[in-house]
């Protein structure tokens, strides 16, 4: 029977990041089951950069997304990822939403983002040309990136630190023994087990699915899994934009907010829709809902170059309120060599490498 130091289940811009890292010092296999890396949340999202503004304090997504943005700012450069650090407007429409910035920029200095500032009415017009507000911050930190490029950054690390990664394989089973873990995997259909010294449970939407087939892991640690889907429009024509715009934030998300690709593209979104099942299909009656947002903030907007253009689910542990990664290792569950991460959502893309820098001072630690 093969044995391996590491096994990481899940291919996302997690799961790789975890692995790139993991692999400059132990022997690292990746498995996912979908027939390429990061079919899910990691490439069905808006691709920004976060600066660590929202998060509550001392949140593992605030300081995950404060340090991680610099690291993948970092890694861009080292690795010629593409990425451009275009800044953005954040938008206040009333009296009620500049108390909301008020706090937001309160929020961020504790969340030591210190480059978060006040526009004048000549500065919103010359960053926010068209859009109608009464008060905006502006986030020169905030960047977009290319993620699918960034995945393959860190599938080059992973290998040139001869490491692996394997499609196609889905994970059925894991048993704790003395040295580790009895894995079972299914790989186009021929099932065949391996020894691990070491876990990781990365795998996103499927993160608490995975959990349920490890045994010995109570089932009560497994948090609920709850998906929330979110959907974009692109714009199809010139726009005036230079810099991202938002609204200010809302319960489950940041709002509808304008983001630009590095090709230019002007897409809106998401909304945010609770389902029962994993499926991106996309409803065009959303139009409206969308055009009215947008208005708010961009009187201009032209309904008719609004197209419906992908969604994204993001994995929520709870319908109600806000929530905070879970990287859950022994001292949680009990069992050594286990790393399960839970409730990876936005700002997981820009977390990635800060995470990945977490799971490996929590196995050096065991």
């Amino acid at each position: 029977m093969d044995h391996i130091d590491t096994l990481i289940i899940g291919a996302g811009v997690v799961g790789l990041s975890v692995a790139a890292k993991l692999s400059q010092h132990r022997e690292v296999f990746v498995v996912e089951q979908g027939k390429h890396f990061g079919e899910h949340t990691s490439s069905r999202n808006s691709e920004v950069i976060h600066a660590g503004i929202y998060y509550p304090t001392d949140s593992a997504k605030a300081r995950h997304c404060v340090a991680g943005k610099a690291l993948l700012y970092q890694h861009c450069k080292d690795y010629g990822v593409p990425v451009k650090m275009l800044g953005k407007v954040i938008t206040a429409q009333n009296d009620a939403e500049i108390q909301t910035l008020e706090k937001l920029i309160l929020q961020a200095e504790l969340n030591g983002v210190d480059d978060l500032y006040w526009l004048s009415q000549a500065e919103l017009q010359q960053k926010a040309p068209q859009i109608t507000a009464k008060e905006g911050l502006f986030s020169p930190s905030t960047g977009i990136i290319d993620s699918h490029q960034l995945m393959l950054s860190l599938i080059g690390q992973l290998e040139q630190n001869q490491g692996h990664f394997v499609a196609n394989t889905q994970f059925i089973s894991a048993t704790p023994v003395q040295q580790g873990f009895l894995v079972t995997l299914n790989c186009e259909g021929q099932t065949f087990t391996l020894s691990c010294t070491h876990l990781i449970n990365a795998g996103g939407l499927f993160a608490q699915h995975n959990a349920a087939k490890i045994e010995g892991l109570n089932s009560a640690k497994i948090p609920p899994i709850h998906y929330c889907r979110g959907q974009y429009f692109s714009y199809q024509g010139a726009h005036p934009f230079k810099h991202l715009i938002y609204p200010v934030p809302e319960q489950h998300g940041l709002g509808i907010h304008a983001t630009i690709d590095l090709a230019g593209q002007l897409r809106f979104g998401p909304d945010t829709q609770f389902i029962d099942t994993i499926d991106y299909a996309t409803d065009s009656s959303a139009l409206d809902k969308f055009y009215q947002a947008i208005q708010r903030y961009w009187p201009q907007v032209e309904k008719s170059k609004l197209q419906i253009d992908y969604a994204g689910i993001r994995p929520k542990l709870q319908t109600t309120s806000a929530q905070d990664f879970i990287i859950e290792n022994q001292s949680r569950h009990g069992i050594t060599g286990l790393i399960n991460l839970y409730g990876i959502e936005s700002p997981g893309l820009t977390a990635s490498l800060s995470i990945a820098q977490s799971v490996q001072a929590q196995l050096d630690a065991e």
